[in-house]
């Protein structure tokens, strides 16, 4: 949440102690390629914990203008790096940050949780890093833009067509975050943003930026990026929106109330100004009709745990529980079970398994949700004013302690605030359900969610259930006995799913891989000539000029090949004797092959080679025996048996290089080396396409 106003000079402490705001730390910005300390308009931040003062962020006086121009004239500088250097430097800054997750631990102590919560948010962001930079080097060429699709022909003869092109928006990122993650939310915004080549701005929530900041200062003292392309503002943006512009993207996580205000910036509509939220929703938890014990102990540990992790601070938390009716009261007496045997206190006690919220204006806010809760559903266990609470290690008037609390609601049809209010702490409501058609309503009350787990029977058969709460979901978790042991859970986004929800959970999407990436790119069109698309894509396009060289392609080295240089082989016919060998050296005695009389009575009219043999006869003709810069062959896209071929056949092949990517070697005694794939067609004696596929190569580099 946005911070709207700052705080008088003398603030007071949870003990009622008056001190010095100037006394207190303060987190600088790091904006401008310096590091910025406000001098004014303060707001303090306390342990969790202890309710001690820990620091105090402002950005007053911070030029905005400032920080987004920097941001395009200097931070633009990574838009000129190729998606290998982006992810290469990426990747650099995760293994420089993971050398220093204990700094990073030990700051996490003032915000509540366990080592083991804190984990999920400093080893998950930084793990974000890596496995984003592996996609894009995985998935992507070693270029600036992304040629998104083949050649779209769109004239008759084949000389006009298009393709669809991804370039960096030339703007810059506003990423605006929630207390909750300050590491990994930052880390699993910033990470494809900078892949696609766009510098960030963040602002991470008050709570909890001491974090932010840490990294954010590791980060820049690494030298992996560039300058300007990652600044950050501890405090308020003030009037920073007012100078982003259509190139812009502006990113949001936290309540549904505070992201509508921010989506309704006449700026934003101005300009359209891409804007994605991620707003609290309330997650549901579905056990499936005809339980058996060992399901519902499943059921029971995924709500659990959602309970407790993070103090139930986290966006995918479980808010709604449902049972069928017959099950609601063993599942109640297990949950409370588990429940009562949560050690709530300081984290750095061994034997405390549940820390504090992330500030004492939280537990207020939780207690204020669970009283409306209270209006729909009994409470069956803890709230703030359970007599019996205990907190270990510390008074629990001074941190930010609440007890989890579950809660029945016997009539969730008639219920209103249960599927509407989300209490952003250890708290869950279970309640029945009668039937399928039921529980599919009941859950669309919720009007969007970021996800929904539903725990059923080994082989039980769901698939009318996913249909129909599929399109309130941005995620669906499964659970059941076969996958119970490796499942990531509920409430883990991981970097290659989307992570974003419909409706009430804001309608955005993150992570996704390759789609977050792109979320950040400017799709276009790109309409002419096979030439002019080969040259602008940097991929031979067919159709494109080629030219022949008296040397085999083969015996040239990476760096010595060139786009669009071109094979064309000797023919060879295909002979009965052909299909028959490689017919009994395949295994593959498939009767279009191998039977005359079925063959004459199939598809093709009579015997027609193998598929793989033609692959096979075309390697042998645009293959060069003798050692050479070729290492191997390193895979096959995008193969297609356009015609069939017949004995007596005669095939040719066309060898074109069509992409060249130099590969980063891994180990200095490694051979420099690349991939180049290759552009193969086979074609008839009457000219006509086969085949047709792509090659990948490793080729010595020089």
């Amino acid at each position: 949440m946005l911070e709207l106003e700052g705080q008088l000079p003398n603030q007071e402490d949870s003990k009622g102690n008056v001190y010095s705001s100037l006394s207190l730390k303060s987190l600088p910005s790091y904006a401008n390629g310096q590091w910025f300390t406000a001098q004014a308009d303060f707001r303090t931040v306390y342990h969790a914990v202890t309710g001690e003062p820990v620091y105090q962020v402002s950005s007053h006086g911070l030029d905005m203008q400032a920080v987004v121009n920097h941001a395009k004239k200097q931070g633009s500088k990574i838009a000129s790096w190729t998606f290998h250097e982006r992810a290469n430097a990426l990747k650099q800054v995760a293994q420089y940050l993971l050398e220093r997750k204990e700094e990073f631990y030990e700051l996490a102590k003032a915000t509540g949780c366990t080592r083991k919560d804190a984990w999920i948010d400093i080893e998950g962001g930084i793990g974000t890093l890596f496995a984003y930079s592996s996609i894009v080097r995985r998935e992507l060429s070693n270029e600036t833009a992304l040629v998104e699709d083949s050649w779209i022909p769109l004239s008759k003869h084949g000389t006009f067509g298009a393709k669809h092109i991804l370039t960096s928006k030339a703007g810059v990122a506003v990423h605006i975050n929630a207390f909750n993650f300050p590491i990994w939310g930052m880390l699993e915004k910033i990470a494809p943003t900078l892949l696609a080549g766009v510098p960030c701005i963040v602002k991470p929530a008050t709570e909890g930026s001491e974090m932010t900041q840490a990294v954010v200062k590791h980060i820049v003292e690494s030298g992996f990026l560039p300058e300007g392309s990652l600044q950050l503002i501890c405090g308020q943006i003030y009037d920073l929106f007012d100078y982003l512009g259509p190139q812009d993207t502006v990113t949001f996580t936290g309540s549904a109330s505070t992201g509508q205000k921010l989506r309704a910036h006449p700026r934003f509509n101005q300009y359209s100004i891409a804007f994605t939220m991620e707003a609290d929703s309330v997650n549901s938890a579905i056990l499936t009709p005809d339980a058996n014990e060992e399901t519902i102990d499943l059921f029971v540990r995924e709500v659990f745990r959602e309970m407790t992790s993070k103090t139930g601070q986290k966006c995918t938390a479980i808010r709604r529980a449902f049972v069928p009716e017959s099950l609601l009261a063993t599942v109640q007496e297990k949950l409370i079970v588990k429940l009562k045997k949560v050690v709530v206190g300081n984290p750095e006690l061994e034997n405390v398994t549940m820390g504090a919220l992330a500030s004492i204006k939280q537990k207020y806010d939780v207690a204020e949700k669970v009283e409306l809760l209270n209006k729909d559903a009994e409470i069956v266990l803890g709230s703030h004013l359970r007599h019996d609470f205990t907190v270990e290690g510390t008074d629990s008037e001074k941190g930010a302690f609440y007890p989890p609390t579950l809660l029945v609601c016997h009539k969730p049809t008639e219920a209103e605030y249960i599927h509407q209010v989300e209490a952003f702490g250890p708290v869950s409501t279970l309640m029945p359900y009668q039937d399928l058609n039921q529980l599919a309503a009941l859950v669309a009350l919720g009007e969007g969610s970021l996800v929904a787990s539903v725990v059923r029977n080994t082989n039980q058969n769901i698939e009318q259930l996913i249909a129909n709460i599929a399109p309130w979901h941005g995620r669906l978790h499964i659970l059941d006995a076969q996958n119970a042991k490796e499942s990531t859970g509920h409430g883990s986004p991981l970097p290659h799913l989307v992570h974003g929800g419909p409706g009430r959970a804001g309608g955005g999407e993150e992570l996704g891989g390759l789609r977050a990436v792109k979320h950040y790119m400017q799709r276009t069109a790109i309409q002419g000539s096979p030439n002019v698309i080969t040259q602008i894509g940097h991929s031979w396009t067919a159709g494109s000029d080629y030219f022949e060289d008296r040397v085999h392609p083969f015996k040239k080295s990476f760096d010595e090949l060139r786009i669009g240089e071109r094979l064309l082989t000797a023919r060879r016919t295909v002979t009965e004797a052909d299909i028959v060998n490689f017919g009994c050296l395949s295994g593959d005695h498939f009767y279009a092959h191998m039977d005359k009389i079925g063959a004459e009575d199939s598809f093709f009219g009579e015997r027609v080679a193998h598929g793989y043999f033609i692959v096979s006869a075309a390697a042998g003709l645009f293959v060069d025996a003798a050692p050479g810069p070729v290492i191997a062959n390193y895979g096959m896209d995008n193969l297609r048996f356009v015609e069939p071929v017949k004995i007596g056949d005669t095939i040719q092949v066309e060898l074109t290089c069509k992409q060249k990517t130099p590969k980063p070697q891994k180990d200095p005694e490694q051979k420099p080396h690349g991939v180049v794939v290759w552009d193969i067609k086979v074609k008839n004696q009457r000219n006509e396409l086969v085949a047709t596929y792509d090659i990948l190569t490793l080729v010595e580099r020089e």
